[in-house]
């Protein structure tokens, strides 16, 4: 809104969907609603799911030079025929809302430099840290996961914000694994694997943050199964300090700075003032 009404910019989000899977349906209005709340404007793009990749090139490549959209995002999973790569490294750098730019991945590695936009879901984690006043300075961070989308970025936000940086995965064996989260006073978590993470292992008086969103199996749910993390919550919230929830702890985040992104893009190519992040974003 400070965006319109001071410099007559309207932040326009472009989101491209390809196929008709349902998870992703049911995302993407998530995230048209948020526009909606926060004076976004969204653009739909559907595509079906027997798009070439020549097709879903073009639409991106229209949507570059689009001055009315200033952020395009492409819901992901696609089609596997596509090729996923290919297709994000059609978005322009300025455009790149998500964050997975390799100039901005490669911006944010660097210490006093800046990317154009951050990933959506570690941005977020730290806008909770920060909100919960969680000193990360000199802190003893640990992150299990090391995607290109939570893991890397996560652990590169982490330190810029000068925590002692851990980073453990699929291939670390299961002792070690076990040993850092032990030690760790800031545990973010973003494995894809119900209840991986033994909540006795959990430091008293630490902070979890856990990114996994996973579905098992309830006779009890109306739709079979219920939705968990990759933390077993119960034990681990005896003994830490603060934990998210899954589902409503890291993901309204992830939405909010999506619009903050989009925001900032906005700002950024209409050359007016970043709007600060304001305390309601969520």
């Amino acid at each position: 809104e400070q965006l319109k009404k001071e410099h007559r910019v309207e932040p326009g989000l472009a989101v491209l969907i390809i196929g008709d899977r349902t998870d992703s349906q049911v995302y993407v209005k998530h995230k048209v609603i948020a526009c909606e709340r926060c004076g976004v404007r969204s653009v739909k793009v559907e595509l079906g799911k027997e798009t070439t990749q020549e097709e879903a090139g073009r639409v991106v490549r229209e949507l570059n030079q689009d001055p009315s959209i200033h952020g395009i995002l492409v819901q992901l999973p696609i089609p596997e025929h596509l090729d996923e790569k290919a297709l994000l490294g059609e978005i322009s750098l300025e455009k790149d809302v998500d964050g997975f730019h390799p100039t901005n991945i490669g911006l944010l590695a660097m210490r006093d430099r800046k990317a154009l936009a951050q990933p959506c879901t570690p941005s977020g984690v730290m806008e909770i840290l920060r909100r919960e006043k969680v000193e990360t300075k000199g802190a003893k961070a640990v992150v299990v996961g090391r995607s290109n989308i939570v893991g890397v970025p996560m652990a590169l936000l982490l330190l810029k914000a000068n925590a002692t940086v851990e980073v453990v995965h699929s291939q670390t064996p299961r002792t070690e694994l076990e040993n850092a989260v032990k030690s760790a006073d800031i545990l973010v978590v973003a494995a894809g694997k119900a209840g991986l993470v033994d909540g006795t292992w959990i430091k008293e008086g630490s902070v979890v943050i856990d990114v996994g969103m996973n579905s098992i199996p309830d006779a009890s749910k109306k739709n079979g199964y219920r939705l968990v993390g990759d933390v077993q919550f119960e034990e681990a919230a005896r003994r830490a300090r603060l934990i998210t929830p899954v589902p409503g702890g890291v993901g309204p985040m992830t939405v909010a700075m999506l619009m903050h992104n989009t925001v900032t893009l906005a700002a950024t190519q209409s050359k007016v003032p970043i709007p600060m992040l304001k305390g309601d974003l969520v």
